[in-house]
């Protein structure tokens, strides 16, 4: 994102008095996005975006904490494919790629999950008895 539009999104949450308030967590996650991706100085995207680092310093430290807490989700995420790679089972033999999710039940054996909705419905009935 440029600095440009980061700016105007911020300052509608500058209040009366010149501070940042209420800004929403989508946002600061953009501010921190923008501020790992900057390789000036501090001082210098501070300016860029037109704020001080006294403004900024409280916002890029709550985008961390969330950040940390998982707040963010996985928009991080990027999934890769690598040509000619085959995955293999403990017991070698070859995996369909979508049957990812493997639940080893001992003696009953090996249950693949291709989705993740799948398992987690599995594991609810098995809790309550019905399978």
């Amino acid at each position: 994102m440029d600095h440009i539009t980061l700016k105007k999104k911020l300052s509608t949450y500058v209040s009366d008095s010149g501070r940042l308030r209420n800004v929403s967590d989508e946002l600061l996650c953009e501010v921190l996005s923008a501020w790992e991706e900057w390789s000036g100085t501090a001082k210098d995207f501070y300016k860029s975006i037109g704020f001080t680092h006294r403004q900024m310093a409280k916002l890029i430290g709550k985008a961390k904490k969330l950040k940390r807490d998982g707040h963010f989700g996985n928009e991080y995420f990027k999934e890769v494919s690598v040509e000619g790679f085959e995955e293999i089972s403990g017991q070698g033999e070859k995996l369909n790629p979508g049957a990812l999710i493997e639940l080893d039940r001992g003696r009953d054996g090996i249950i693949r999950f291709p989705h993740v909705g799948q398992l987690i419905e599995f594991m609810g009935k098995s809790t309550n008895g019905t399978v």
